[in-house]
């Protein structure tokens, strides 16, 4: 049975999201999703736009999760409750591959920099909406999402995540500096 290009895209981010970006080749991803690395080629023309598409595809799935939030009582608890969703799958795995491929360097170049400023202008979008959903003034929004959109990242990637208390307080003391410039 053939797939066409979003059936293909759709297996080969969730074999990522399950095996992580780094080191992905087409060969062995297109033997793990049913197909040929020549079929691979055909759909998407090369290695690298294959990878952009797959970050793309995660990066849509992590916006999607943001967006079906509720909002919360306070900036304060939502931050709080946007940090409870980044531990859940598969938000958090999501949020694992565009890290991998900013790690490795691929977000910083072509044809990897045009997608994932789309990217990231969506993600933006889906956090301005859920924080006003939470009660942040259209007005203050931005400077909300720039500083928890930055600390949460830099939580995700943190190495002291054996130590879960200490995390927490740090998320919650970011939540709290949030409700501040929310007012």
């Amino acid at each position: 049975m053939a797939m066409d290009r979003d059936d293909l895209l759709d297996r080969i981010s969730d074999h990522v999201l399950a095996h992580g970006l780094i080191g992905l080749s087409l060969r062995p991803v297109a033997a793990a999703v049913g197909t040929s690395d020549r079929m691979l080629i055909y759909h998407f023309t090369s290695r690298d736009a294959l990878v952009s598409a797959v970050v793309a595809r995660t990066s849509e799935r992590a916006v999607a999760q943001v967006e079906a939030l509720p909002g919360a009582a306070s900036v304060r608890s939502g931050v709080n409750r946007l940090w409870a969703a980044y531990q859940t799958q598969p938000l958090s795995r999501c949020l694992d591959v565009y890290c991998q491929a900013a790690a490795t360097g691929l977000i910083g170049r072509e044809p990897y920099l045009s997608d994932a400023r789309a990217s990231n202008a969506a993600w933006a979008a889906a956090l301005r909406d859920y924080f006003m959903r939470c009660g942040a003034s259209p007005r203050r929004v931005g400077r909300i999402v720039t500083l928890v959109d930055s600390a949460l990242y830099g939580f995700h990637l943190d190495l002291t995540t054996d130590r879960p208390t200490e995390l927490a307080r740090g998320v919650d003391d970011l939540a709290l500096a949030a409700q501040a410039i929310a007012g």
